[in-house]
């Protein structure tokens, strides 16, 4: 056995007995795993047993905080032009089953003078790719980061893969098909922030469990941010159903628009397709003015419009 292998066995003791009898790690030892994660120093067999551990087990509000620490210091900043905050956009999932209106998100916001970063990363041959989608309307990942901050300056909207960002989450997020899981790097890819103290982070989670860990992640740390619901893990308000829309401030959250009950009115002719350019297709349709944009992405806007007018850190 390498002392590398050595070296993580405590760890994995403490939190590789199941969810009643392991323990949480403190922040500093969250800190320096996940460091060692994202640099590819944990051996193959020692990095499998933590990430199902950590599957199993689930993320304490420390362990979290740990990750986020060693995220931050691997992420590549990006310059934010002068004005309103830029709102970080992640798009990791893609469409399933209807028509995904990140793109529209982020449009919109754009149209209003707010920067808009989308970051992400593709794995789903299941699904289909938000990337393709934005390449139909013409919006093409930065070749690097100061391509990226040209485009944000020039028209306020701007894509970056992962891999120019953090570099040391893509093999971890590239374990899921191997393993059959997802693991906490899928969580840390949502709530990355390339332009700390500059920026509003849109993060969606999907089961309720997460929104409350994120809820508390996101408090813990004084952020500007909104929580969501995903629809099919995007992160904009499903149309047929606007989720409850959290906003995050001063370590303070409070309620911007409450869940639809019983879900949102039905906008007539509103099509599930999620092929591209269906999809592509209705999006040009709607910044036209020529089908109605649903209420719970206007209400999106709205929150986000506020948030991104914080006093910059």
């Amino acid at each position: 056995m390498s002392n590398a292998s050595l070296s993580y066995a405590p760890l994995i003791k403490e939190i590789g007995r199941g969810p009643k009898g392991s323990r949480p790690l403190t922040t500093d030892q969250a800190e320096s795993l996940f460091a060692d994660m994202m640099d590819g120093v944990v051996p193959d067999l020692e990095l499998g047993a933590i990430i199902l551990s950590m599957r199993i087990k689930a993320e304490s509000l420390d362990e979290l905080i740990g990750f986020q620490r060693a995220l931050d210091a691997r992420t590549a900043h990006v310059k934010v032009p002068p004005g309103p905050r830029v709102v970080v956009l992640p798009t990791y999932n893609g469409a399933r089953r209807q028509a995904n209106l990140m793109p529209l998100l982020a449009m919109l916001l754009a149209r209003e003078g707010i920067p808009v970063l989308i970051q992400g990363r593709h794995d789903f041959d299941s699904r289909v790719s938000p990337f393709e989608l934005l390449a139909a309307l013409d919006i093409q990942p930065a070749a690097d980061i100061a391509a990226a901050e040209t485009a944000l300056a020039d028209s306020r909207l701007a894509c970056l893969n992962l891999d120019s960002l953090a570099p040391g989450l893509v093999r971890l997020l590239a374990l899921r098909p191997r393993l059959g899981v997802r693991n906490s790097a899928h969580t840390l890819a949502k709530l990355l922030d390339p332009a700390p103290g500059h920026s509003v982070r849109v993060v969606s989670m999907t089961h309720p469990e997460y929104l409350e860990r994120i809820h508390a992640h996101l408090v813990a740390l004084g952020a500007v941010a909104m929580l969501l619901r995903g629809t099919e893990g995007e992160a904009f308000a499903n149309p047929r159903r606007r989720p409850l829309l959290e906003v995050f401030s001063g370590s303070q959250a409070h309620i911007a628009f409450p869940a639809e009950e019983g879900g949102a009115p039905p906008i007539e002719g509103l099509p599930d397709d999620p092929a591209i350019a269906a999809n592509a297709d209705l999006i040009r349709t709607m910044l036209a003015g020529g089908r109605p944009i649903p209420q719970p992405i206007l209400d999106q806007v709205a929150a986000l419009r506020e948030l991104s007018l914080i006093p910059r850190d």
